[in-house]
C-alpha cells in the first residue's frame, strides 16, 4: 500500500526541522501530541541526539550535554497522511526534511551512524578473516598494492597490523579489516 507522498507504509527515520532552540520542546510536544491522540502505532520514537563535551568554567572543568544537530529532531514513524499532519503541525516544527513539500526517510546507514554515534547501537564488530603469519595485500590507501605479514589482530577495533616493505625498509603498518585481501 502507497501513503500520500509515495512510500511504503513502513517504519522509518524522518528528521524535523525546529526553531533554534526548541528541540526538546518539540521533542516533548510531539510525544504528548502521540499520546493524546493515541498514535502510538504510528510515531514510535522522538530524539534529540546529544553528546557531553567538556568546558571550561572558571577555574573548573565540567561535562556540557550539547546537541549534535541543533535544530533538528530525529521521529521514527509510519509516513501516512496523519502522521504527517501531526508532527508538521506540532508546535515548533518548521517541517520535514526533503524535496519540496515530500519528507524524505533517512537512509538506514545514516540511522545505523546516528545510533552507533548516540550510544543506541554497538558498531559492528567484522569478524577477522585472518590468522598471524597471513600474506595479505593491501586494497586501497597509500600502501595500496602493498603485500605483507600479518603481526598482529586487533578485534576490538578491527584492525590487523602486518609488516610491509616501504621507501626500502621493513614497516609497520595498521590496516582496517576492510581496506586488506588474504592472499
Amino acid at each position: 500500500m502507497s501513503d500520500l507522498f509515495g512510500f511504503k507504509n513502513e517504519r522509518r527515520w524522518y528528521v524535523v526541522q525546529t526553531f533554534a532552540g526548541y528541540e526538546e520542546r518539540v521533542r516533548a510536544n510531539i510525544e504528548q501530541r502521540i499520546a493524546s491522540l493515541n498514535m502510538q502505532d504510528k510515531v514510535f520514537q522522538v530524539l534529540v541526539p546529544k553528546h557531553n563535551i567538556e568546558v571550561k568554567k572558571g577555574e573548573k572543568k565540567v561535562l556540557k550535554e550539547v546537541r549534535f544537530f541543533p535544530c533538528y529532531v530525529f521521529v521514527e514513524m509510519y509516513m501516512d497522511e496523519r502522521s504527517w499532519y501531526i508532527v508538521r503541525h506540532t508546535p515548533g516544527v518548521t517541517g520535514f526534511v526533503g524535496s519540496g513539500h515530500h519528507p524524505l526517510p533517512m537512509r538506514q546507514e545514516e540511522v545505523d551512524k546516528l545510533m552507533i554515534a548516540i550510544g543506541k547501537k554497538e558498531p559492528v564488530k567484522l569478524a577477522p578473516e585472518f590468522n598471524i603469519g597471513d600474506k595479505i595485500r593491501v586494497k586501497i590507501g597509500v600502501f595500496k598494492d602493498s603485500l605483507g605479514i600479518v603481526s598482529d589482530i586487533d578485534t576490538e577495533r578491527s584492525k590487523v597490523k602486518f609488516e610491509t616493505e616501504f621507501l626500502g625498509r621493513k614497516t609497520t603498518v595498521e590496516a582496517d579489516f576492510a581496506e586488506l585481501e588474504k592472499l
